[in-house]
């Protein structure tokens, strides 16, 4: 073979490899909340990298704490919205004794409250579409948990009994539901909320013996919210290293 031909093929490969990455969700609309850093960002990154148009209200727009600001934005969406990430979320951690009634509150609802809202208001247009995916961003803390976490594994475990049963009611409207638990991501807020002997700690524990990077998160993500994703709703999938299964 020449080099010519090389040359060639080598360009119809990149040509498919583009092609194959503009189909993925091309032209679909997104909307991804706590997209300014982390895990969201990523997302947001890759979702554009694949084609989607990403929305990610500014909390100024989108306050997931108040009931009247989340009604407020979606009634303020001007495009139908075809993908919907549920990522924002709090977690003030306090043992069970020292978890006061604001806290508790606040963290069901930005953790829970508000993903249902959403959820509540763009699935009947989903439907009505014909095609819609769902991602509820949860956590291990979900599957397994640990001290000082309640608030925080309460709101997780009801997003995905949330995922669950909004699967099961969608489903047939070619609605896609599903949810997502990271462990432990190589992002800014971990960074700051552990030491460095705190960090090889947490990655002994981790049978891959490292963290998770948030593009890692976000490609499984990409992958639940495409067309390529025909079949799993319902699920909550754990991307965690391993972490959770020892």
């Amino acid at each position: 073979m020449n080099s010519g031909s090389r040359c060639s093929n080598s360009d119809r490969h990149k040509k498919r490899i583009k092609q194959s990455r503009r189909l993925h969700i091309k032209d679909r609309t997104a909307v991804v909340t706590g997209a300014s850093r982390g895990i969201g960002l990523a997302i947001t990154e890759r979702l554009n990298y694949y084609g989607a148009k990403v929305i990610t209200p500014l909390r100024s727009e989108l306050d997931l704490l108040s009931n009247e600001s989340v009604d407020k934005y979606l009634a303020s969406l001007k495009e139908p919205v075809d993908i919907l990430i549920n990522n924002a979320g709090v977690n003030n951690i306090a043992a069970c004794e020292s978890v006061t009634d604001e806290n508790l509150q606040e963290t069901l609802q930005v953790n829970l409250v508000a993903p249902f809202r959403l959820a509540r208001a763009l699935t009947p247009l989903m439907a009505k579409r014909g095609y819609g995916r769902i991602v509820n961003i949860s956590s291990i803390w979900s599957v397994v948990s640990k001290g000082g976490r309640l608030p925080y594994s309460m709101s997780k475990s009801g997003l995905s009994g949330l995922t669950r049963t909004l699967a099961v009611e969608v489903a047939r409207f070619n609605v896609l539901v599903n949810g997502l638990a990271p462990g432990f991501v190589n992002t800014e807020l971990t960074s700051q909320n552990n030491t460095e002997k705190d960090l090889a700690a947490i990655r002994a524990m981790i049978p891959t013996g490292r963290l998770a990077e948030p593009e890692e998160i976000a490609e499984v993500v990409s992958f639940l919210c495409s067309a390529k994703n025909s079949y799993i709703t319902g699920q909550t999938i754990v991307v965690d290293g391993g972490f959770s299964i020892q």
